[in-house]
């Protein structure tokens, strides 16, 4: 039986604090219980929990399309500082990755999670060049040895998709649960 999900980031939270970049992203497809989870560690330790989508666009409201683009690092990160505590939860960032915005979502989080553990919801897949989507071969993340491996990659969107994103799984850790592609 595969690891909870929540039990999943609550071990590797703890390694988080060893790390350049304490983030800790929890990658899956919509649907695959990245928020229950999320709600669950609140529970376990009172991590505040974050809308991103939600706090940003309160935030953007007067802003011009410039001065959100421009903007956007710093309200991030004023969001992530006025919480307490030495870990946040953050959900729903898919604004984070608004092709208007010019951002880099990853390089936005690693910045956030130098000085506070930053726990996010990543809707994507994990994919590696040598057995491509690991779901698609019904293999869970748990059950593969996961290095420093540049063959190993996180995604955001579809190929064709204007925001997505690949990077390689590196400088972070990464919690999923075991999902097919069902």
């Amino acid at each position: 039986m595969a690891e909870p999900l929540a039990d999943q980031i609550m071990r590797k939270v703890k390694q988080a604090a060893e790390l350049y970049h304490r983030l800790m992203l929890v990658v899956a497809p919509a649907g695959a219980g990245k928020t229950t989870a999320l709600l669950d560690i609140q529970d376990r330790t009172g991590a505040p929990l974050v809308n991103v989508n939600l706090e940003l666009s309160r935030r953007m409201l007067d802003l011009t399309e410039r001065q959100r683009a421009l903007q956007l690092p710093r309200l991030l990160r004023d969001l992530v500082s006025k919480s307490e505590g030495e870990m946040i939860l953050l959900d729903n960032i898919e604004i984070l990755f608004d092709v208007g915005l010019k951002q880099d979502p990853l390089r936005l989080l690693q910045g956030l999670s130098r000085n506070k553990t930053v726990v996010a919801a990543w809707n994507g897949k994990i994919i590696s060049d040598e057995w491509n989507v690991l779901s698609d071969e019904r293999k869970s993340v748990n059950s593969l040895l996961i290095t420093q491996s540049s063959s190993l990659h996180i995604t955001y969107a579809a190929p064709a998709h204007p925001e997505y994103r690949r990077y390689p799984m590196r400088d972070f850790l990464v919690a999923s649960p075991k999902y097919s592609n069902e």
